[in-house]
């Protein structure tokens, strides 16, 4: 079985990417990897480099985005708890063909017209709306499901898991596992 890095931020991640599109593919070559995906904080800046040099490379480029939910409405510009700042979730989404593609471009573009607070933000409402040719995971411990777990809250984990399985369907949905030594992913890990 290949595997594939399906979470991945460059250098247009700003201020959290450090890689290069070139140097990712190339990278990804290099191990061999047949696969690889580009899910950059908020934007696809970097989405239309990283399928021609993937595609050159001889590697299927997987064009996603992770994005920055809105923990209500995306028109609501203000922040929900005072003791931190959540006035958005993480989310990856993939585009899994090209209909996918036209709603990761959809949704992105509504995140900076319309729900631009801090940060491009979109919601479940959009979410519903360009739900089509997607696959999501629950993202990194900033993802609202795994903030669920690390409050306390696994009842409403596991509901916003079975709305996004709902959603994008059972095989278009999945929980995102990572481990980088840090208590809190453990915590989650646990409690998926």
């Amino acid at each position: 079985m290949d595997f594939v890095h399906l979470h991945n931020h460059s250098d247009y991640s700003i201020l959290d990417g450090a890689i290069t599109v070139s140097r990712l593919v190339e990278k990804t070559a290099a191990l061999g990897m047949p696969a690889v995906a580009i899910t950059d904080h908020g934007n696809m800046f970097g989405a239309i480099e990283f399928y021609q040099k993937a595609r050159k490379a001889g590697i299927k480029p997987i064009i996603g985005e992770e994005f920055y939910v809105a923990p209500g409405s995306r028109f609501k510009k203000e922040s929900v708890r005072a003791d931190r700042e959540d006035n958005a979730y993480h989310l990856i989404v993939l585009a899994e063909n090209i209909e996918g593609y036209r709603n990761l471009m959809k949704l992105s573009s509504i995140a900076y017209l319309e729900g631009f607070y801090y940060k491009p933000r979109i919601d479940m409402e959009v979410l519903e709306q360009y739900s089509g040719g997607l696959i999501v995971s629950s993202a990194c411990i900033a993802g609202e499901i795994p903030q669920n777990i690390l409050r306390g809250k696994l009842k409403e984990a596991r509901e916003l898991a079975g709305r996004y399985r709902e959603l994008f369907g059972k095989d278009n949905f999945y929980l995102e596992l990572q481990y980088h030594g840090l208590q809190e992913q453990e915590t989650v890990t646990v409690n998926l």
